[in-house]
């Protein structure tokens, strides 16, 4: 569990990278664009060669042990995280490939929190120490390889700005969508009432929202069944009353 803290301050993200650049990036367009412009949330970029202490501004170095590549080095990076001055209660992050999965359940803590700091490495990796000195959490994004964490600090932030109060225009939106629930999304359909000689589905134009509501679920059940039976097993766990014994 990651510690939160209630805050009146607007949600905010502190990205430590060496490609300072590429924020806010997609992320200063659409509903993440038009919500940091309003002041719903905020983002800070912070270059970690500017932790570097010599005049190459030097940040990695050979891999203890040997190996190909380089590693992102511990007094570097420890002094970069240190200079940005977060909050003890904001979580730490590190996007890497080996760690938690950015679930929506985990989306949903992180948003409801002050916002975290995030490290994007770089290389062949971090040095372990400061992973351990700082208090890092490992997060990934999925079961793939990146040049650098910034594309998958991207994404986690993208998720969680959109649950932030304000943002979307329907409290619903985000309720009904795919993981929400344990499940994936139904389908969804809009105008034209035919395409290509495929109809809307006649009971999404009936009126009836007990028929509707029932349909879409029972979509999700079968589309989770059928491409996630990871999900529908766990879902199908948490249904399953637990066996007691008499003592």
């Amino acid at each position: 569990m990651v510690e939160m803290a209630v805050t009146k301050n607007p949600w905010s993200a502190t990205v430590l990278t060496l490609f300072p650049e590429m924020f806010p990036g997609p992320l200063g367009v659409s509903l993440a664009g038009k919500a940091l412009a309003s002041g719903l949330w905020a983002l800070e970029t912070r270059d970690i060669r500017d932790s570097a202490t010599d005049r190459h501004r030097s940040v990695d170095d050979t891999p203890a042990g040997g190996g190909p590549g380089m590693v992102l080095r511990a007094d570097v990076l420890a002094s970069a995280i240190d200079a940005a001055g977060a909050a003890p209660l904001r979580p730490r992050l590190l996007m890497s490939p080996r760690g938690r999965p950015l679930t929506q359940s985990f989306v949903v803590e992180l948003a409801a929190g002050p916002g975290p700091l995030i490290v994007c490495g770089r290389f062949e990796g971090i040095d372990q120490r400061v992973i351990e000195a700082r208090g890092l959490i490992e997060v990934s994004i999925g079961d793939y390889v990146l040049s650098g964490g910034e594309i998958a600090a991207m994404a986690l932030i993208d998720a969680c700005v959109r649950l932030l109060p304000g943002v979307m225009g329907k409290e619903a939106s985000g309720a009904d969508e795919s993981f929400s629930h344990g499940l994936l999304e139904y389908p969804q359909y809009t105008r034209p009432q035919e395409f290509e000689g495929r109809p809307i589905p006649e009971i999404l134009t009936s009126g009836d929202h007990a028929r509707v509501a029932a349909w879409r679920q029972a979509q999700a059940e079968a589309l989770t069944r059928a491409r996630r039976p990871d999900l529908w097993a766990a879902k199908a766990k948490q249904k399953r009353p637990k066996n007691t014994t008499d003592g």
